[in-house]
């Protein structure tokens, strides 16, 4: 059966039904297409192995675990990130142990919690020495070119590591969608991202492995501007005709369930914003998920240049959101606390020289952040700096038994007035929480209660294991340090 001729007819039929465009439709094909390519031969995998892979880090803004077609959304368009899943490995739980871009995305270079990085906000940058210990740096001691496209996210624009990159298109803050090109036509940030991407792999050579970090804006609001989620305008008629669901916890009883602390703070005020309304809600998670597949569309293109540049079948892709996102649920929007919308994110290795039989599974071993940069190491055969303290999730790519981790510590230290920092123990079964500055704890059961909706922690046969997790997630706090 010829795999690409199939695939290509059934995304004219899908991009048909989509009113996708014409730039649109090639993206998504030349990414399907590498797939399809992936899919028909796993022929020379042992040399392939031998020789250092290329490796390519994409990080989304705000991009919640649910918000991929075979995370099981029904609704959203991701082909592309769909068959790197299908021809890779998907972590169904996949977390941050932080939920703000700056302490995430520290967590992501350094493969520490923000206990031991200390990026607790927006002006803090590594000091050189921790710099030099981040996954892109340690690559470019072992002779990797490396890259760095997007959001950089840590620290102010005076101490971007510009010079440390042999390829940097990166910048500081939050960045703005809009854009112009020289003949003053419009042009969207992530479509610029992915022309710069292409730059950057014409670049490169089979004589040297390189590693390019893409860091996304997309699907982030674009913070003081009414429109918040502003995405392509090529996509406008995307999801246009379809009607998301209001989830369950977005009635106002839970909301009125909260404490009042979070019934005032930033996530309410933001609310207000982007879901007061129902007209509001479909509109923001449309836009949300329009730049959700925006970035997709450009992860096609990226695929599609590999392949012709013959580097396809040495290239590992990783994809993770640096935190979860609040759609409205509890009457809440943003992210910051230990809620699992907040905290879950997408989590996707594919790696061409996998075997066949391998590919497409999907674990539920907790993943978290903090485990990308010592993976990113392990592949290119690299030992993790001793300061490093998440694990490297290839035993678990490459189907080997392992002991791994039952669960995790959580923490959000940055200080802002509305909103509370907090502490979380999250195992396989329940959730502790601590809003640290109000003394409030939460406790679920995650098994009987998903969507965290009955706080235990009041309750008299909760007793005992309430102390038990919060002497357990003080002791995990302490060793994150």
């Amino acid at each position: 059966m010829d795999f690409h001729a199939v695939g290509v007819r059934f995304l004219q039929a899908f991009c048909k039904e989509a009113k996708m465009n014409r730039r649109e439709f090639l993206s998504i094909a030349a990414g399907a297409a590498v797939y399809a390519a992936g899919c028909r031969s796993t022929a020379g995998e042992t040399s392939r192995q031998s020789k250092r892979p290329n490796i390519i880090m994409l990080v989304t803004d705000d991009h919640r675990a649910d918000a991929l077609r075979c995370a099981g959304n029904r609704i959203i368009r991701t082909p592309n990130m769909d068959a790197l899943a299908a021809g890779g490995v998907r972590f169904s739980n996949a977390f941050v142990t932080t939920s703000i871009c700056a302490s995430s995305r520290a967590s992501i270079f350094s493969g520490q919690w923000t206990s031991r990085h200390g990026i607790r906000g927006f002006n803090t940058h590594f000091s050189p020495e921790a710099l030099g210990r981040t996954y892109p740096m340690v690559l470019r001691e072992a002779g990797y070119r490396i890259g760095f496209i997007g959001k950089y996210g840590v620290g102010p624009a005076k101490d971007l590591p510009i010079d440390e990159y042999d390829y940097w298109r990166g910048f500081p803050g939050q960045g703005k969608y809009e854009h112009t090109d020289e003949k003053g036509q419009y042009k969207h940030l992530t479509q610029i991202m992915g022309e710069q991407a292409v730059e950057f792999l014409r670049g490169s050579s089979n004589d040297r492995p390189f590693c390019l970090s893409v860091s996304f804006k997309a699907p982030h609001v674009q913070d003081g501007d009414p429109r918040q989620f502003i995405y392509d305008r090529a996509y406008s008629a995307m999801y246009k005709d379809v009607t998301i669901p209001t989830p369950e916890t977005a009635e106002a009883k839970y909301f009125d369930a909260l404490p009042g602390f979070l019934k005032t703070s930033e996530a309410r005020r933001r609310w207000e914003m982007r879901f007061a309304t129902p007209e509001k809600f479909q509109e923001s998670v449309k836009s949300y998920y329009r730049l959700i597949t925006g970035v997709d569309v450009v992860i096609g293109r990226m695929r599609g240049e590999l392949e012709k540049l013959g580097m396809a079948d040495n290239t590992v892709i990783m994809l993770i959101g640096d935190n979860g996102f609040y759609l409205g649920e509890y009457g809440l929007a943003g992210k910051w606390f230990p809620h699992e919308l907040s905290i879950r994110v997408p989590l996707i290795v594919y790696d061409p020289r996998t075997k066949e039989r391998l590919r497409g599974r999907v674990l539920d071993e907790m993943a978290l952040n903090t485990d990308i940069a010592p993976t990113i190491l392990d592949l290119a055969g690299l030992s993790a700096p001793a300061q490093m303290q998440g694990r490297s999730l290839l035993p678990l790519v490459r189907g080997k038994k392992s002991e791994w981790r039952k669960e995790f510590f959580y923490e959000h230290p940055f200080e802002h007035k509305t909103i509370a920092r907090t502490v979380a123990l999250r195992t396989g079964r329940y959730k502790y929480a601590r809003y640290i500055d109000y003394d409030y704890e939460e406790l679920f059961d995650l098994e009987s209660d998903p969507a965290e909706t009955k706080n235990l922690a009041k309750e008299p046969s909760f007793a005992k294991r309430l102390a038990k997790l919060r002497e357990r997630c003080n002791k995990l706090g302490e060793e994150a340090k």
